[in-house]
């Protein structure tokens, strides 16, 4: 029987058109599972809390070139003498170059949320491709990565960060870097207990029966449902990649050439403000410091608790 050429156009359409409407219903249930999620994430006030402040910080660093601009890190244009009180001109005081610590304290906020975000999105990166790759494959290949996984993990991430800070070049990437391939393994274990959990489910059976290969399971079965727990691992990471940038601009291993909170913590002791009371020197970086963790925990608690309820976190 030869089909006509209108009969095939016919075909075409209608098959263009029930591509569309599966389409549209992927999305509809994506924004149904959003809207889901937001619902319950509303629900919990110290997630509610934490996610204010975090936006609150970002649209200020975001806005930093405009409210402070680029000369605030001049040492050689600073507007103020060494070590001033907060005052009305200077409501953070200045440091040991005349510089407002104001200024200083958001233009910081960039290069500190930088590093812990791409931080923390390295780690969560290669903790979820190793985890996933061990669950699905087993055997003496997953008994090899794991044992990898376990070295990294009783090593001191800080110790091994400060070892790979210290044979680079001091630059902002090479912090992103150090803090990033230190700190995977706790999300490859995560990641590697979900994976098998999921491909124990009887549809995974059924997609390698239809002739599904490894790629397949992996992106379009295992990976979609190991995501809410990859996406509740990175915010809490992102907490602990800030002080871990912190920690290494402090011990002198950051980038010299920008301004970070850590970097802000470094000046102030070498100018001895510790010794010399210089409080307004110290306190603002650590504050800050400690007001974004504390946020991208409350944050990373309150998606923990929307996406898996047995957690049982409080609200």
């Amino acid at each position: 029987m030869t089909t006509t050429p209108v009969a095939k156009t016919e075909q075409a359409e209608q098959a263009e058109q029930a591509g569309r409407t599966a389409a549209s219903l992927a999305w509809a249930r994506r924004r149904h599972s959003v809207a889901r999620f937001w619902k319950a994430y509303r629900s919990r006030r110290a997630g509610l809390y934490g996610l204010a402040a975090l936006t609150l910080i970002a649209l200020v660093a975001l806005a930093a070139p405009w409210l402070v601009g680029a000369d605030v890190q001049s040492v050689t244009n600073a507007p103020g003498s060494a070590l001033e009180r907060p005052s009305g001109e200077f409501p953070l005081g200045t440091d040991q170059f005349g510089r407002s610590l104001l200024g200083l304290l958001l233009w910081g906020a960039r290069i500190s949320l930088t590093v812990g975000l791409l931080a923390a999105a390295l780690s969560v990166a290669i903790g979820t491709l190793v985890g996933i790759i061990a669950g699905h494959y087993g055997g003496w290949f997953s008994t090899v990565l794991m044992r990898i996984t376990d070295w990294f993990l009783v090593m001191p991430t800080l110790v091994l960060a400060i070892v790979l800070a210290t044979v680079m070049s001091r630059s902002v990437w090479t912090v992103i870097v150090a803090i990033g391939v230190t700190s995977w393994p706790t999300t490859a274990r995560l990641v590697r207990a979900q994976t098998i959990a999921v491909e124990s489910r009887p549809y995974i059976e059924r997609a390698k029966a239809l002739g599904g290969g490894h790629g397949h399971i992996m992106n379009r079965h295992v990976l979609p449902n190991v995501m809410p727990l990859v996406l509740a691992q990175t915010t809490l990471g992102i907490s602990s990649a800030i002080l871990t940038e912190a920690t290494l601009a402090f011990l002198g291993l950051g980038d010299p050439t920008v301004v970070s909170w850590g970097g802000m913590l470094q000046d102030a002791r070498e100018a001895g403000a510790v010794s010399s009371g210089h409080w307004w020197y110290l306190a603002p970086p650590g504050i800050a410091i400690a007001v974004v963790a504390l946020a991208f925990t409350l944050c990373g608690r309150a998606i923990e608790s929307v996406l898996n309820p047995k957690l049982g976190v409080a609200r």
